[in-house]
């Protein structure tokens, strides 16, 4: 992702309310988790039902012991430490000492309520006292002045270094959409664990909408993420150094990748996503500058992508080193999309280095072991399947299966594959690659 200005945005709804009702979920088929998750060894082939039954027993009891807590919970309400409310008066102090209180006491909620508050760059940091909660029904908005980024000029709110914390709530953030030098993320998660983040709205970041790095057992479900299409690198979920991370009934469209998975991550899951517009759902970029990056167990099941740049990518640089391997995407209607499935292990920038020749690669991130099921609708463009792996070191065991690909306008899409080893498929597969 390579920064460039943003301009003002603008929030439009319409085109996700016209793919909400353009796809259907009737066709889409679940499937269990073991194929990737190794760590999953029940006694018996229960076909991945003991491990979905108890991940929702599980959620069911964490979600009764919140509400049960809940009404014990001390309220901490922004507005009793000075708040001004009006949306043009900075509520950055009274939020700081609100989250301080909050932090200190621990069994608290942090209370937002439905006013309008006007906030600058905040660091939310821990370790707190155990159970802490963020109710956020109200609007937040970023500061515009770019002075005020000048302490940290890459983040707005940042929750760092908290145990067992949980956001939710309802309300806005809005990023503001303003140029800015270094364009901040709006929503940073740092170094959390056991964290839930559900049912809020995030639009028009200067940058990545949501950022979670360097953390560990994350659910995310009922994120609302919005910016105009033209609006550069304004990621919806970026996930980075991450463990063990659920994304789930999410509704993305913006100017860059609607979820972008990077180095670091494992055991990440995204579910009932709306993607559109945008770039798609992507893995990567892994290695640049020459960098070694590794992810694996990365699970896509269940997505209606729209319109986007690409499907689902993954995206590597040439001179880079490290692997993407164990990725399973399934389940996805694809609707205009340019770019449907796509390799691309060849990746460079023209403009400030030569591109490497084919064969010439003296390193790159491996990618292995890649599973496509389940996946139909419209390509954008002639070429719905691109495999462009190196040379030196090709793709490894890449399965197709159960693909329904065409053009848009309903001619037989094409599929391209270079240097695949151990291209496989099952059922029926179309557009099949002619080199294989």
């Amino acid at each position: 992702m390579e920064f460039q200005g943003g301009l003002a945005f603008h929030h439009d709804m319409n085109i996700v309310t016209k793919a909400k009702e353009t796809f259907s979920h009737n066709n889409l088929q679940e499937d269990p988790l073991t194929s990737i998750y190794v760590h999953h060894s029940p006694s018996v082939d229960d076909g991945g039902t003991l491990f979905k039954n108890f991940n929702k027993q599980s959620a069911n009891v964490l979600s009764l012991n919140r509400f049960e807590k809940r009404g014990s919970l001390k309220k901490v309400n922004v507005n009793d430490y000075g708040a001004k409310r009006n949306g043009d008066t900075d509520d950055s102090e009274a939020f700081k000492k609100a989250w301080d209180e909050v932090c200190d006491s621990g069994e608290a909620i942090l209370v937002v309520p439905k006013d309008n508050y006007l906030l600058k760059p905040i660091r939310f940091s821990g370790p707190c006292k155990p159970n802490i909660e963020v109710q956020i029904s109200g609007t937040l908005e970023a500061a515009d002045d770019p002075s005020d980024y000048d302490e940290d000029s890459r983040h707005w709110l940042v929750f760092d270094k908290i145990k067992n914390l949980y956001v939710y709530g309802g309300g806005t953030l809005d990023g503001n959409g303003k140029p800015c030098k270094d364009a901040p993320t709006a929503l940073t998660f740092d170094s959390c664990e056991d964290l839930t983040v559900e049912n809020l709205n995030i639009e028009n970041a200067q940058q990545i909408h949501v950022s979670f790095q360097d953390s560990e057992n994350v659910k995310v479900s009922g994120l609302n993420v919005n910016a105009p299409e033209d609006s550069p690198n304004t990621d919806g979920i970026h996930v980075t150094k991450t463990k063990n991370i659920q994304i789930s009934d999410s509704v993305i469209g913006t100017g860059d990748d609607c979820i972008s998975i990077v180095h670091g991550s494992k055991n990440v899951e995204a579910t009932n996503i709306t993607c559109g517009p945008g770039h798609g759902i992507s893995i990567g970029s892994l290695g640049a500058g020459k960098s070694k990056d590794v992810v694996s167990g990365i699970k896509v099941n269940g997505a209606k992508i729209f319109g986007t740049k690409n499907g689902v990518r993954i995206k590597t640089w040439q001179g880079g080193s490290g692997s993407a391997s164990d990725i399973k995407f399934q389940n996805i209607e694809m609707n205009n999309v340019t770019n449907p499935i796509i390799i691309n292990q060849n990746y460079c920038d023209k403009k400030k280095r030569p591109c490497q020749k084919a064969g010439s690669e003296k390193s790159a991130v491996e990618i292995k072991n890649v599973v496509y099921e389940n996946i139909s609708g419209t390509s954008a463009s002639e070429v719905a399947v691109k495999f462009d792996c190196s040379e030196k070191f090709p793709c490894q065991k890449i399965k197709l299966q159960n693909i329904d690909l065409a053009c848009e306008g309903g001619d037989d899409a094409e599929a391209l594959c270079n240097n695949v080893d151990k291209l496989s498929y099952i059922g029926h597969v179309k557009p099949r690659c002619s080199k294989e």
